[in-house]
């Protein structure tokens, strides 16, 4: 059986998740907005969930709407946060390091300006501009895992701040300093298709799309009532674990750190080593391919990620680390789910100097 070191990319449904997803199924069908007794049962529970990811959250339930998918409040969040300076001309403002959806929304509503980043891919505060449409900086970074000082760029412009939460949230707590954040319940442990908007309250946000007969104009069609549950049901379970899951795999993510830039020859291990997420580690082998890394590993029984968690089907080399200026070749991202062991994570650092040594052998080196 596969070893799944992939859980950046999605994660399992926990089992809180699918309890709570099997059990609103038969309550949950009806359109929470109509006045018959199955609609306000539907509602009931869309309210439930609402409540249950904004105490998790440590937010108000009126700053929370649930999208179709994380990407979807992404664009919702920083095209409706931005509307009022993308009338006056103003750039969307961007660390070089967000997610491709961060980077396409910012293409489609205006003229993007990237921020440039460290070589351990943290945002350099003095590139951070005082006046934007917005100003969007991830809580963590999707590829190689490094927090982001959100609340310090939240005192360094007057722009409002767009968060990018789909790394982090339910695995840490959310950081100050934003007007409207975005995260993915996959990505927590709770079914595809749900995302999380959040907007805060007194936050200039406008739809920055055709609307259409919903209340809530911060969500666009029928939300998925029993999958909404699901994905709050799980965020809870995740962030009453978290002390205890965190602790673990940051431990685990050392070890495959350390022993990494030890045994396999010629590899740069990037990203912050302690300010970064708990799960993940991304690395590059030079004179390696990461696809045929990914492959050949797979083929052992580990399922990893390679180049940009977002593009790696354009075989286009990373942006992320092509801004951090490292290494961009042979990269592979290893993130571990939540029961991940010792065990597998020293069977994935026995064998990744071997499969390195043949791939290289492969081409005279």
């Amino acid at each position: 059986m596969s070893t799944d070191l992939d859980a950046a990319s999605s994660t399992p449904l926990h089992p809180a998740a699918r309890d709570a997803f099997l059990a609103a199924l038969d309550r949950g069908y009806a359109d929470p907005r109509r006045l018959h007794g199955s609609a306000r049962d539907a509602r009931l529970l869309l309210d439930n969930a609402r409540e249950a990811t904004a105490d998790a959250l440590a937010v108000r339930p009126d700053e929370v709407s649930f999208t179709a998918t994380g990407t979807e409040a992404v664009h919702r969040g920083l095209l409706g946060v931005a509307y009022r300076g993308l009338r006056d001309g103003l750039p969307v403002a961007h660390t070089a390091v967000e997610h491709s959806a961060v980077l396409h929304a910012a293409r489609w509503g205006g003229t993007p300006r990237s921020i440039r980043v460290d070589p351990l891919g943290q945002v350099v505060l003095a590139d951070v501009p005082s006046l934007a449409a917005v100003v969007a900086v991830q809580s963590a970074n999707h590829e190689v895992g490094t927090l982001q000082p959100v609340d310090a760029v939240g005192e360094q412009t007057d722009a409002p701040v767009f968060m990018d939460a789909c790394a982090s949230m339910g695995r840490l707590p959310l950081p100050g300093g934003w007007a409207v954040a975005a995260g993915s319940a996959h990505k927590w442990g709770g079914p595809a298709g749900v995302g999380v908007l959040l907007v805060r309250k007194g936050a200039r946000w406008r739809n920055p799309f055709p609307a259409d007969d919903r209340v809530d104009e911060r969500t666009s069609g029928f939300e998925n009532v029993p999958a909404v549950l699901a994905a709050a049901a799980s965020l809870q379970a995740v962030v009453a674990e978290r002390d205890e899951v965190n602790a673990r795999q940051h431990e685990l993510i050392a070890v495959v750190r350390a022993r990494v830039a030890t045994e396999v020859p010629d590899v740069e291990v990037v990203g912050a080593p302690e300010a970064r997420l708990p799960h993940l580690v991304t690395f590059s082998c030079l004179y390696v391919d990461g696809e045929a890394l990914v492959l050949e590993l797979d083929r052992r029984g580990f399922a990893i990620a390679s180049g940009s968690a977002c593009t790696s089907s354009t075989l286009a080399p990373s942006h992320v680390l092509e801004a951090m200026g490292v290494l961009t070749h042979g990269n592979v991202r290893l993130s571990l789910q939540r029961d991940a062991t010792r065990e597998q994570v020293d069977a994935f650092c026995d064998v990744l100097p071997e499969v390195v040594r043949e791939l290289r052998a492969r081409v005279g080196l």
